[in-house]
């Protein structure tokens, strides 16, 4: 490519390209949005007097980050929501304080949005319940969504509104906790979130939507997010249009690509709208499933996500199947082999198994045969890891979110957030994956440790892979997209506990800076 007046250079850096072939180098030049040269400082005078110059002052220079699995309106929802996360809050009269606070300030009979509690971190050590909402606001309708957002708490109001009695039987998939004594709803709801926030409690404003997504924005390029795939079940035309809309107004800059639940298959179709439509900006990406044991039994049914994952495959989509528990990441397995049995089209999907989170050798190798993406979330050994050690049986502990195993059988794991389930910050992610260190320091499973390169890729290649995206991003080489991350330290050269302390410098998308310290 020519380097006539490239836009932007960076120079005396130290560029970890991510590209095996050239790992490392000291300058890249960016014009009209992609990467046209990738060389040494020797190189800068093709461009001194022409280019707008960077001196990176020897700091690191990385792809931009990808992360995998997000889910960007809870994100935005939640920042817009009192904190109930065990960052905020220490015990369930921590959380009443917020919530009374919240409901001081406005009007009666607004609903009043908590997020991020954990009960494992409460000083009482258990789901808040009607009562203790009751408490803090009985005059407010009240949601408080726990930090997997597979579970949330109702006031006493809250469940009058969402007609949720004590004659009202358990949805399919949901589970309303009843009180021993009087067999009352307690408040405690699982798996019925999205009945909830759909159904129940009024949808953010266009106002309220766009200030979210405002804060949103800044915390991906502040945490030099370039990419991310938005993994939201409920997406639907509806969404991808809210997407279309914020990329063209750019208000939200990271390149998002956008998975649709089956529901909104037929949609898209009709609207002549197949896999990988768009553009680098803005892509439709795979048919998302989510897969859960809440009643004890398989939702989805074993049938039902069989031939929903043979549809999807059929239109020519890419999967994403959640499963977080043994049997759940069998029956994802399951899909994929009777998938791969009975379809007649070919081409490279690269289906995915989002979280896989308990994953003994036997399904590791059967994921392998069916040639299955990772999908996995290092930054939950931080945060959850506590939880983890004291709640998941022994046995299974050496099989939990594993990474080197799946480095090891070629499984190419990709590492995302889940944001907001836990911070969308990579690096932490980073932290985790190379030392396995849960918050207090304790180590879950240290043999599935991985090298900071191997990480780093996790974080960067690897994102773009799993969107069959790789030749366009995801690696510092020239033709690709110039979307660059300047860190305050080389995550392959620090020893591990300073890997926290890496901050991003700057975040550059499209060839220019959209963040800076």
């Amino acid at each position: 490519m020519s380097t006539e007046a490239a836009a932007l250079v960076l120079y005396n850096a130290n560029i970890l390209t991510m590209n095996p072939r050239r790992p490392r180098a000291t300058l890249v030049a960016a014009k009209d949005g992609k990467i046209v040269r990738v060389g040494t400082d020797d190189d800068l005078d093709l461009f001194k007097g022409r280019s707008k110059l960077i001196d990176c002052e020897g700091k690191t220079v990385i792809p931009g980050f990808n992360d995998a699995h997000i889910h960007i309106m809870a994100y935005a929802s939640n920042l817009l929501s009192v904190d109930c996360s065990p960052s905020s809050v220490a015990s369930i009269s921590d959380i009443q304080e917020n919530i009374r606070e919240k409901a001081e300030r406005i009007p009666r009979g607004t609903w009043i949005k908590g997020t991020g509690y954990n009960e494992f971190y409460l000083a009482e050590h258990r789901h808040p319940n009607r009562h203790d909402l009751d408490l803090a606001a009985p005059n407010h309708p009240v949601r408080l969504t726990h930090r997997s957002l597979h579970a949330c708490v109702l006031n006493s109001l809250g469940l009058s509104l969402a007609g949720i009695t004590i004659d009202m039987p358990d949805p399919p998939g949901g589970l309303i906790d009843r009180e021993l004594d009087t067999g009352q709803p307690s408040g405690l709801l699982f798996g019925m979130t999205s009945f909830i926030n759909e159904q129940v409690v009024p949808p953010l404003s266009e106002e309220e939507v766009r200030q979210g997504v405002k804060l949103v924005n800044r915390s991906l390029i502040s945490s030099g997010i370039t990419s991310v795939q938005d993994a939201t079940v409920r997406n639907g035309f509806e969404q991808w249009q809210m997407f279309t809309g914020l990329k063209r107004r750019g208000e939200l800059a990271p390149r998002v690509s956008v998975m649709i639940g089956l529901h909104a298959l037929d949609e898209f179709e009709e609207q002549g709208l197949h896999y990988g439509y768009g553009d680098i900006a803005l892509r439709l990406g795979a048919v998302k499933f989510t897969l859960d044991e809440t009643r004890g039994q398989l939702n989805l049914s074993q049938e039902e996500l069989n031939e929903g994952v043979l549809r999807a495959h059929g239109a020519g989509f890419q999967v994403a199947i959640h499963a977080v528990e043994e049997s759940t990441v069998a029956a994802a397995a399951t899909a994929l082999e009777n998938c791969v049995r009975r379809s007649r089209k070919g081409g490279d999907l690269r289906h995915r198994v989002e979280h896989c989170s308990v994953c003994p050798p036997s399904l590791l190798w059967r994921l392998k045969a069916v040639k299955a993406l990772v999908v996995t979330q290092p930054a939950f050994i931080y945060y959850s890891g506590e939880r983890y050690l004291s709640d998941v049986p022994e046995a299974q502990l050496p099989w939990l979110y594993r990474i080197r195993s799946f480095v090891k059988s070629g499984l190419k794991p990709v590492a995302s957030s889940d944001c907001p389930v836990v911070p969308c910050d990579p690096l932490m992610g980073i932290y985790a994956a190379v030392t396995r260190k849960a918050e207090s320091g304790q180590s879950l499973s240290p043999k599935e440790t991985v090298s900071a390169e191997q990480a780093l890729e996790m974080y960067t290649l690897a994102g773009a892979y799993a969107s069959l995206e790789e030749r366009l991003k995801g690696s510092i080489e020239v033709g690709k997209a110039a979307d660059l991350v300047v860190l305050s330290a080389d995550p392959t050269k620090v020893v591990t506990e300073e890997l926290r302390g890496i901050r991003v410098e700057k975040t550059i998308i499209n060839g220019e800076v959209v963040w800076e310290r």
